[in-house]
């Protein structure tokens, strides 16, 4: 099934950890229609920018999915409205260049640059709420004592 006309619902909802523990991720019609909404909004618009595939590492995750890898009760992904992206994967843009697009062009909610370096991060967390209620938070994540912190994106 497309979300989008260069996602699928398989790439979104695609997790190592479901498959090797058994979990069911399957979004919800209204989990459904949030991932549509960030694939048409979010995902798309860098698509056709860049020309270039891209991919998606994290996407819906169920509540059992999201609990298995110690994620936070209140993200996103479990709502359908975030996706984790990676261009890494293909090598023909950065991440960086994915941050700086969103955050200069795109409505969102909210736009982690996670880890990596200050040039590049390691991947690029953008989140969309459909209606209308985008906070535009930008912040940045880092490790610290073995936790993961986040501080305002400068």
């Amino acid at each position: 099934m497309q979300l989008s006309e260069h996602l699928t619902l398989a790439e979104a909802t695609k997790s190592q950890t479901a498959t090797r523990l058994g979990i069911d991720n399957s979004p919800t019609i209204a989990h459904l229609e949030s991932l549509r909404s960030v694939a048409k909004n979010i995902f798309e618009p860098i698509r056709n920018h860049f020309g270039v595939p891209i991919a998606v590492t994290s996407g819906y995750r169920s509540k059992a999915l999201n609990d298995a890898i110690s994620g936070s009760r209140r993200s996103q992904h479990c709502n359908g409205q975030a996706l984790d992206i990676d261009a890494d994967v293909f090598g023909r843009i950065t991440n960086g260049e994915i941050f700086h697009y969103i955050k200069s062009n795109l409505d969102f909610d909210q736009l982690i640059w996670e880890f990596g370096n200050e040039d590049n991060p390691d991947w690029v967390h953008v989140s969309f709420v459909g209606d209308g209620s985008n906070r535009g938070e930008i912040l940045t994540a880092y490790r610290e004592n073995g936790r993961t912190r986040y501080k305002k994106f400068k």
